[in-house]
């Protein structure tokens, strides 16, 4: 799932929607499968958005086993959002709960080498960017046969995992486009579950 995709003429729309705010995001930590619930903040953050109507009433409803996923698919109007696994966290390992930053000024030397790995930044005990893709490309080629367009609500890493398999961006340095995380992401997927941008940052509020 590497390299820049490039999905036939039929297809599905994916709409990625990242979860609400929880307490480690307002710390900065790490969560990865660490099951938080959204804040105060997060609820009304999430509250306040507002999906698009064509998406909201076209799509088939999916969500991330994770609470802060399914907490933020239920305030968008969707309890009902179907689970898949595949939509969970990438695995941060034994840094689940450190901030990034303390980890650079600690280890700066060894930090360096395994961010300069791109795709394949793999935390001990964790996954990597690659990891991600590879587990949903599966799910993505299902949803790619099906028909229908989806709404996923999902993390912040699986979300970069896919654009990087949509632009062939290798995850060293800064992504080709700003991601903001108060919107949805649109990318068409096919049924071998190759995928391309179809429109990135359209807002929730």
């Amino acid at each position: 799932m590497t390299g820049p995709a490039r999905p036939t003429t039929g297809g599905i729309i994916l709409a990625l929607i990242r979860h609400g705010r929880t307490d480690w995001n307002d710390q900065g930590r790490m969560q990865g499968r660490h099951d938080l619930p959204l804040n105060d903040r997060g609820r009304a953050e999430v509250t306040g958005w507002q999906v698009p109507a064509a998406i909201a009433t076209a799509y088939d409803w999916y969500t991330s086993p994770l609470l802060r996923a399914r907490e933020t698919a239920a305030r968008l109007g969707a309890p009902g959002a179907r689970v898949a696994p595949e939509l969970v966290e990438m695995a941060w390992g034994i840094w689940e709960g450190r901030r990034l930053e303390d980890l650079r000024r600690e280890q700066p030397d060894r930090m360096a080498l395994m961010e300069a790995q791109g795709l394949d930044f793999r935390p001990p005990e964790g996954e990597s960017p690659r990891d991600v893709q590879r587990r949903l490309k599966p799910w993505l080629a299902a949803i790619g046969t099906h028909g229908r367009n989806v709404v996923a609500v999902t993390h912040k890493g699986v979300i970069r995992a896919i654009y990087a398999a949509a632009t062939g961006w290798p995850m060293l340095g800064k992504p080709p486009e700003k991601l903001a995380w108060d919107a949805t992401h649109l990318f068409r997927v096919d049924e071998t579950g190759a995928v391309a941008v179809r429109h990135l940052n359209l807002k929730l509020v």
